[in-house]
């Protein structure tokens, strides 16, 4: 029997949770059984358009529902008692970015994952985008030497914190919203963890427009390899800009260097009233099958069908050890939230801090 999937929180990433699960069902390959959503337009819309169970308490879908494995979609900083929740309930758990906000949170996760034997994974969908996995492949493989620097760039338009989000924006920041999808990137290519952050930033453009929030932050890590790398984070961008993020990645090593943009990919469009657009297909794009489904494919979606055949594989009796270095795992998490709990620290100290002095 395929798994047997909820989903936690059905806001504007959560879709994509549904999409992937619902689609999966298509082939047998999952079974897409209930919805947990606190918006009750939020909840009413989603249940327009899949035909599956829709609850207002994600406690009350736990209890009445026979569920192998549930996906968290909800805000950041109400990722660990659910996840927590669902751990114990014995669901095996995806988890989006961030794992949580706090250092103590992520290790109370991974603890209940632990204790309950279920898998505990992080949708870290950077990993799955084909132009970073070959960056990966080279330079685990040697071949651009050892890595000495580089830098990274994610930057959304205005309207992510002011329209998408503007309830719980300013819980956020540009560090737990984007910088975070890069800092697991790169300790993902390197195959190594972070062990100093320094972090400057802006506050003061999104304050006045009403959500009290930093505009910006530039992260500098240092690398257990060496490697010393800057991330750049914004949530600023002009509404006008032709995409709703802008994204790159470049490192240098002693035998070469690898660039990967990843919001120029070649496609652009032109169309009143909009004007100039580019488009990131590797993300999302969408299709319909013979019996006119729509699919949709990319990274996006890949990482999420990915926990989906990570659990039937575990029902059809496969070991989580066997799962080991295919996926980013709860331990994933919670060092990428050190990076981020540290450039914050970073931001209010003024100084450099050290990941093996952080206790939260």
């Amino acid at each position: 029997m395929p798994a047997r999937i909820g989903v936690i929180g059905a806001g504007t990433f959560g879709i994509n949770h549904l999409r992937a699960f619902r689609q999966l069902g298509y082939t047998g390959e999952a079974e897409l059984v209930a919805l947990a959503e606190v918006n009750d337009a939020t909840r009413k819309s989603r249940l327009d358009e899949f035909p599956i169970r829709g609850y207002a308490d994600y406690q009350e879908m736990l209890r009445c529902e026979n569920l192998d494995a549930v996906s968290i979609a909800t805000p950041d900083h109400l990722h660990r008692d659910i996840a927590i929740a669902c751990a114990r309930a014995g669901k095996h758990v995806l988890v989006e970015k961030p794992l949580d906000v706090t250092v103590a949170g992520c290790q109370a996760m991974i603890e209940a994952a632990k204790d309950s034997g279920v898998l505990l994974q992080v949708d870290f969908h950077k990993r799955y985008d084909p132009e970073h996995e070959q960056v990966q492949l080279a330079v685990q493989a040697g071949e651009l030497g050892e890595i000495l620097y580089g830098y990274a760039h994610m930057e959304d338009r205005i309207e992510v914190p002011l329209d998408w989000f503007p309830r719980w924006a300013g819980n956020s920041s540009p560090v737990w919203f984007l910088g975070v999808h890069f800092f697991d990137l790169v300790r993902w290519i390197l195959g190594c963890n972070a062990r100093r952050v320094f972090a400057v930033g802006q506050r003061g453009h999104l304050r006045s427009l009403g959500v009290d929030t930093l505009d910006a932050v530039q992260t500098h890590v240092e690398f257990a390899c060496g490697a010393e790398v800057c991330f750049q984070t914004s949530w600023i961008l002009p509404r006008r800009f032709e995409a709703v993020v802008n994204q790159g990645l470049r490192l240098v090593g002693t035998k070469g260097l690898w660039e990967v943009d990843t919001q120029n990919r070649g496609a652009q469009s032109c169309i009143d009233p909009q004007g100039m657009r580019t488009w990131n297909n590797s993300f999302l794009r969408e299709r319909k099958d013979p019996m006119g489904r729509t699919h949709f494919r990319g990274y996006g979606a890949d990482s999420i069908e990915d926990f989906a055949r990570n659990v039937n594989f575990l029902l059809e009796g496969g070991c989580l050890d066997q799962l080991q270095g295919q996926h980013a795992t709860g331990e994933d998490g919670l060092e990428v939230t050190k990076i981020a709990v540290a450039a914050h620290k970073s931001l209010t100290t003024g100084q450099p801090v050290d990941l093996d002095s952080l206790s939260d």
